[in-house]
């Protein structure tokens, strides 16, 4: 069977990375592509997915995300109908889901956040299997098409089967000048060009200012974009580094003391890897972080002031870890 696996945000290389090796010692012939947007390419590439680049995001426009979705689309038919695919994959990938739809292909759609409203208008409607969390009620995906025939809910955190064979090295902390003795704070920024957040988030800028300005306390900052990445080094914060390209995520996060951000995967990837969290998220709570702050696994933060800038506690491995082979069999049953 020929699988078609669609990447088109950062998250999404490292969420389907145990995927996609797992299909691959089942026998099964799986091609990637994947969208120059952010480190999504980088990212493939350093995980070794083999990944064949189509496509560009279209920016904050409106009119720009709908000619890059035409675009893209039929660029992705093309190469579609030459593969002969049996089944295609995806994180929300609309792009790859109107292509699936326009050839007939088999789809399951993944995604762990119900309120990005066009993108789900468009991707469970042509999904034979929606893949979600169990933590979001299937109530919530009714208005998208979904009914029990296609749900397909996986208990947990999609991080806790992607990071379940995930060793932490600590190594990335002396790549990027850090020093294991300091407290180490990692903010993520809004993501600006998303249309579900389309808000200025202000509180992002005054958390990285509070935090840059405490002595003891060294800060490093993954942006979303080039343009994030140029504007917060004009800011010349001390003690903050900007990496200049993609890094090992995982690993700084699980070597943090604490993490703040205002998007949704580095968040749950602290929860997985037992990471004091705050979320600045400016959005509307999806059903995974209203669980997660109901069991007290994620802190909502609206006052700069509140942030514990404290050194972690060494402890026992408190992580859950899933079986990502479960994902791929909710996948699979879009063929069965």
């Amino acid at each position: 069977m020929r699988i078609w696996i669609d990447l088109s945000a950062p998250a999404h290389p490292v969420v389907f990375r145990p995927v996609i090796d797992e299909l691959r010692r089942r026998g099964y012939d799986v091609r990637v592509t994947a969208r120059k947007y952010a480190e999504t390419l980088q990212l493939a590439e350093r995980l070794g997915l083999q990944a064949t680049p189509v496509g560009t995001h279209g920016g904050a426009s409106r009119v720009r995300k709908l000619v890059s979705l035409m675009s893209r689309t039929a660029t992705l038919r093309g190469i579609a109908r030459e593969a002969r695919f049996d089944l295609a994959l995806a994180h929300g990938s609309n792009d790859l889901a109107l292509a699936a739809a326009a050839l007939k292909i088999p789809a399951a759609n993944m995604f762990d956040y119900e309120y990005a409203i066009q993108q789900h208008r468009i991707g469970c409607r042509f999904a034979r299997k929606v893949v979600v969390p169990d933590a979001i009620p299937i109530e919530r995906l009714a208005r998208f098409g979904v009914d029990k025939r296609k749900h397909a809910p996986f208990p947990g955190l999609k991080e806790e089967y992607y990071l379940s064979d995930f060793e932490p090295q600590p190594q990335i902390l002396e790549r990027l000048g850090l020093d294991p003795s300091r407290i180490l704070v990692v903010l993520r920024p809004p993501p600006d060009v998303s249309l579900y957040h389309r808000r200025a988030n202000p509180l992002f800028p005054q958390v990285l200012m509070h935090v840059s300005g405490h002595e003891g306390v060294q800060s490093v900052v993954l942006p979303r974009t080039a343009r994030q990445r140029k504007d917060l080094r004009e800011l010349r914060l001390p003690e903050v580094v900007i990496p200049d390209q993609a890094v090992d995520g995982q690993s700084l996060v699980a070597c943090a003391d604490l993490v703040v951000s205002a998007g949704g995967t580095m968040n749950r990837e602290a929860v997985a890897l037992g990471t004091p969290v705050y979320t600045i998220y400016g959005g509307r709570l999806g059903g995974v972080d209203e669980q997660l702050m109901r069991e007290g696994r994620l802190r909502p933060l609206s006052d700069p002031r509140a942030v514990n800038l404290v050194k972690r506690e060494a402890g026992r491995d408190k992580r859950v870890h899933r079986d990502p082979a479960l994902l791929a069999d909710l996948m699979l049953e879009a063929v069965s």
